[in-house]
């Protein structure tokens, strides 16, 4: 283990991550809110935290292995959510507790969405943009960023990409070097974004708010700057743009890199996850659609598709805006609507959940069992795309769905023993493992009233599944800080 090398990256890492402040600074001077001065604090801590962790170990140079990239990935994420609070412990307004400020801080680079702060509409610009762009760069992956943007640290960057990078399958490159990729696949992030804040602007959102709910749309995020979310702006428009981002949003990046590269969209199509991922989002927004119809939950058929649309493709992206209080809606539909939220996106998205993908090699490996039974002399093998998929791709999948239950499990009755009742501590655990934002019950709305030590057992949940619980849960194995 490199652990002089971990800890220079780590350095590194927070140096860079400290010149974030600076945007807010920015914003706050250009919008004259007076809060300036925790952000310039804040970098200012945040940069000497990283000194001193880069200076005594600056002139180490090695190669990393995949487990120092685990350790980098998980230890950086979970520095990052102190280093993120730092200006939130330091402002009054909002006038936050430690944990209430990693809360939050660890929601938005997480891209989950879940809140502690009541009273949005009325807060300074610097805090609410600042709110809105730890989500934005968490959604790619600050990591995949650090690869892209430091081929100076001299490491073996796919070390840190395969370790960051979600899904099954990690080992495919769209460029022949790793820092190439990353690079591609944030120019790709970051003309979506773009595309995203103009079509807000276009819509009749100010520039403020399309960079804003950009940010969170295409990180899948899901913070807003008021706490009526999209509801603030009641416009049709608006929503269908946010439906059509946060549905690319959820799409492997890769196949984005590849439209743009060829022009062409076939690339889409023959993927195999994505079309389950159009499939499934398409079946889920027709049942809804028809289900508030024949409940005339609202006025009439246009409405409930529009309601249908935003909080469908929202919830299974792990976006988590809303519109209307969909917890409050007939019969089976909000427990559906969170069920969505464990399917998730595509693998290679910035969507939260536990990807199409998974769910497709679950489903094919049962259908493979089943014919097994009838024919067991047989090879049967477990195909996507027509290319037959490696058993040790299957095994890993079934040991992550087996875990992620476990934990779902321990971190609910963990909940449920603070005093948070069953509904509330189901969805609790759901909506932040799954990385979604609103839940059920007492959390529907916010995260505020739930008691402390539940927050933090939420924020390691969150942590669990940014990080697709293994590059987290292996540090604690013995295997690997052995030699």
């Amino acid at each position: 283990m490199n652990l002089q090398m971990v800890q220079r990256i780590l350095g590194l890492m927070l140096m860079v991550f400290s010149l974030t402040m600076l945007p807010p600074i920015g914003v706050s001077l250009a919008y004259a809110d007076g809060h300036w001065q925790p952000f310039l604090d804040a970098f200012a801590i945040v940069a000497l935290v990283g000194a001193v962790l880069w200076l005594p170990v600056r002139r180490v140079k090695r190669d990393l292995r995949l487990r120092d990239g685990f350790l980098v990935v998980a230890l950086f994420w979970v520095i990052l959510g102190f280093a993120g609070a730092t200006p939130l412990v330091i402002t009054d307004v909002p006038d936050m507790s430690l944990t209430d400020a990693v809360f939050e801080a660890v929601s938005g680079f997480t891209t989950t969405g879940a809140t502690v702060i009541v009273g949005l509409d009325e807060l300074p610009r610097s805090i609410l943009y600042y709110r809105q762009q730890i989500q934005w760069l968490g959604g790619m992956g600050i990591i995949v960023l650090a690869v892209a943007l430091l081929p100076v640290l001299g490491i073996g960057g796919m070390q840190l990409y395969k370790a960051e990078t979600p899904g099954p399958v990690k080992d495919e490159k769209l460029t022949p070097r790793i820092t190439q990729t990353a690079k591609a696949l944030w120019l790709v992030y970051l003309a979506l974004t773009a595309a995203c804040a103009a079509s807000y602007w276009l819509a009749g959102m100010d520039l403020f708010d399309a960079i804003g709910h950009a940010f969170s749309t295409l990180s899948t995020g899901g913070f807003s700057p008021y706490d009526a979310s999209l509801a603030h702006f009641d416009s049709y428009a608006i929503d269908m743009i946010a439906v059509v981002f946060m549905f690319l949003g959820g799409v492997n990046f890769a196949l984005h890199f590849m439209m743009f590269r060829s022009r062409a969209t076939r690339h889409y199509w023959r993927d195999a996850e994505f079309r389950a991922y159009v499939a499934i989002a398409s079946a889920l927004v027709v049942f809804t659609t028809l289900y508030l119809m024949l409940n005339g939950t609202f006025a009439d058929p246009s409405e409930s598709f529009r309601n249908a649309a935003l909080h469908v493709v929202s919830m299974q992206t792990s976006t988590g805006f809303v519109t209307s209080g969909f917890a409050d809606w007939p019969g089976a539909l909000p427990a559906l609507l969170m069920l969505a939220t464990f399917i998730g996106g595509c693998a290679g998205s910035t969507a939260g959940g536990m990807k199409v993908i998974r769910w497709v090699l679950v489903l094919k490996q049962g259908m493979a069992e089943l014919k097994r039974l009838v024919h067991p002399s047989a090879e049967i093998p477990v195909k996507i795309g027509g290319k037959p998929v490696p058993d040790r791709v299957t095994n890993a999948v079934g040991g992550f769905f087996a875990i992620y239950l476990i934990l779902f499990g321990a971190m609910m009755m963990m909940l449920m023993a603070t005093g948070v009742d069953q509904v509330s501590a189901w969805s609790a655990v759901a909506t932040t493992i799954n990385n979604t934002g609103p839940g059920l019950g007492s959390v529907a709305t916010n995260f505020r009233d739930v008691p402390d030590l539940a927050k933090w057992v939420c924020t390691l949940a969150m942590l669990i599944g940014r990080l697709e619980i293994f590059t987290l849960i292996i540090l604690l194995t013995p295997a690997f800080w052995q030699k």
